[in-house]
């Protein structure tokens, strides 16, 4: 008979049930906590704002070099019990984090978070609305994930994905993180990522909104070259320039994708 692995010593008992809807996996591991936050390096004169706090494990790791952080949770009795446990360190936010307006926190904000996995995307495409007033953001996801965010050209991570958050932010993957880390423990491995806003001056202009529509056009068939997919967009968007489409979409750079939308006649 197996034995469920031991709780690693320094983490919270806790009776709350894990609720799948939320995605919610609790970090136990104190080592891969302690790797995170010195990751982060909060200082204390900083706006800290955690998405999803959950039992706390970051949470907590982090208050321990700051005196207070902003949490925004959906949860209601997670939420309930940050408002009884530390209400003078916990600007708690009781919120749909795909819906929270991040804006009105202020500015320079440092975005931290173990993000539920089932709304990871949609969040990060909603983070890049406020992404003039953000620092940096250090999530955790899952591995796969990240490896489409940081993927170059050339291999079969590179996607939409990619693009879109390459002409935003800078990102590094920092550590890799086991599933035994986690109270359950997910079925896939997890990874940590580190994503730096560009500052606006860096910006290539264009409409960000024509960017996503080529660059899901370009990936919509990406076993073929892209005279089969983007080819047919490109003529509806009045496109007449020498673009080489006798490739494959995960072959194009994410600089050309930027020059080509912003070469096309309905850019900014």
């Amino acid at each position: 008979m197996k034995h469920p692995p031991a709780r690693p010593r320094g983490a919270a008992q806790t009776t709350h049930v894990a609720r799948k809807r939320f995605g919610q996996h609790f970090l136990i591991d104190q080592q891969i906590i302690q790797g995170i936050v010195d990751c982060i390096n909060p200082q204390a004169d900083e706006r800290l704002v955690e998405i999803g706090p959950g039992l706390g494990a970051l949470t907590l790791a982090l208050l321990q070099r700051i005196p207070r952080l902003a949490a925004v949770e959906i949860d209601r009795d997670l939420a309930a019990r940050w408002s009884k446990q530390a209400p003078d360190k916990v600007e708690l936010i009781e919120a749909d984090a795909l819906d929270f307006n991040f804006a009105s926190l202020g500015t320079d904000l440092r975005l931290v978070g173990n993000l539920p996995y089932n709304i990871s995307t949609p969040l990060l495409f909603h983070l890049m609305d406020v992404a003039e007033q953000v620092r940096d953001q250090h999530f955790m996801l899952q591995k796969e994930v990240i490896d489409r965010m940081v993927a170059a050209p050339g291999g079969r991570d590179f996607g939409r994905l990619s693009v879109m958050l390459q002409w935003r932010y800078r990102m590094v993957n920092l550590l890799d993180v086991p599933p035994e880390a986690f109270d359950p423990p997910p079925k896939v491995n997890s990874a940590v990522v580190r994503m730096t806003p560009l500052p606006v001056q860096e910006l290539p202009r264009l409409d960000r909104k024509l960017l996503s529509a080529l660059v899901t056009a370009a990936f919509s068939q990406r076993r073929k070259l892209m005279r089969h997919s983007l080819g047919p967009w490109l003529d509806t968007q009045g496109y007449a320039g020498d673009f080489d489409l006798q490739r494959r979409a995960e072959e194009v750079s994410t600089a050309e994708y930027i020059a080509l939308a912003q070469s096309l006649p309905s850019s900014p």
